[in-house]
């Protein structure tokens, strides 16, 4: 076992305290690849050498240093690659570290009998596509023909789930910087059923991601949006723009977008979350031509509020849908 994926339990979701996680990994290895909100891979290979101690080992003492230094308590997960240690993460319990082997015949058993979902980048849409020809488990989409799969979910794609489903892992843990991003955090005081606060609640987080982003001179590539709900557990759905963009408008569009493509019915959120990734110096940036006057008006008049709360404070200007 040479990786890691750990999932940090952060209080309400906190996600200014990851920073300080991660530099609790650093601490074993500099391969430490940030998965925001709350989840990090880390390769120990170098570690296990140097500390006399194997993966697991060492994840029981991240896993006491992380509940001393910081209070956060983290399910952790281990395995040769980092899809596997993902898959294995599943399996983690209070205390006890999910472990993937590596031996070719134990990992065949290990996957076989898990869900198509469990696989990190399966989403609904792909496992009810699968599901629907009784490929509903990784062991009967590793010994179904290439040219099924292919046929049903795309040749490139089909040929990586046959090989992730045979427990063939070619990832490797790309180190990141959790600086790269921002994030904006909207908790409600209550289990929140109303769609209306819901979309109130992203209009407040993307105004606020748009003006941090204008102050920084920066913009973003990938919108991600994070909904967390009454039970504790939490659906993140992510979007690459159009254009790289600080504009809160387009923020704001992204955002209901995601949200409505998660079709909630009565669902009891209880905080939503964007984060705002692949930053980029401005002036950097590359955008679409555009001779639309309403487009340019609205810019200058967020430039004109942004010197308005820089001046009177951040509540100076708001939306008008946020102003009660």
């Amino acid at each position: 076992m040479t990786i890691l994926c750990v999932r940090f339990q952060l209080p309400t979701g906190d996600e200014t305290a990851l920073p300080g996680l991660l530099g609790l990994l650093e601490d074993f290895t500099p391969v430490v690849q940030a998965l925001p909100p709350d989840l990090a891979l880390a390769d120990l290979r170098g570690a296990e050498r140097y500390f006399g101690r194997d993966a697991v080992e060492l994840a029981s003492v991240i896993r006491v240093r992380a509940l001393a230094h910081h209070g956060v308590d983290c399910a952790i997960g281990a395995g040769p690659g980092p899809m596997l240690a993902r898959v294995a993460l599943g399996d983690a319990r209070p205390g006890v570290t999910g472990v993937a082997p590596s031996e070719p015949d134990s990992l065949a058993a290990f996957l076989a009998e898990r869900p198509v979902a469990a696989l990190p980048g399966v989403g609904p849409a792909t496992a009810r596509t699968l599901g629907a020809y009784g490929l509903d488990t990784l062991g009967r989409v590793a010994a179904a023909p290439l040219s099924t799969l292919q046929r049903l979910i795309g040749a490139r794609a089909g040929r990586e789930l046959r090989e992730k489903a045979g427990g063939v892992d070619r990832g490797r843990v790309v180190p990141n910087a959790v600086s790269r991003s921002l994030a904006a955090e909207r908790p409600f005081p209550r289990d929140e059923l109303d769609p209306g606060r819901h979309r109130r609640a992203l209009l407040s987080a993307a105004e606020e991601l748009g003006a941090r982003l204008r102050a920084l001179d920066k913009v973003c590539r990938t919108l991600t949006l994070t909904v967390r709900y009454a039970d504790r557990s939490s659906t993140t759905r992510s979007r690459t723009l159009s254009e790289p963009t600080a504009h809160s408008a387009a923020l704001t569009r992204t955002a209901y977008g995601l949200y409505e493509a998660l079709g909630f019915q009565r669902a009891r959120v209880r905080a939503v979350a964007l984060r705002a990734e692949g930053l980029d110096p401005a002036e950097r940036a590359s955008y679409q031509l555009t001779f639309d006057p309403v487009d340019e008006k609205a810019r200058r008049v967020e430039e004109a509020a942004d010197r308005v709360r820089a001046r009177f404070g951040a509540r100076a200007v708001v939306p008008g849908a946020l102003a009660a």
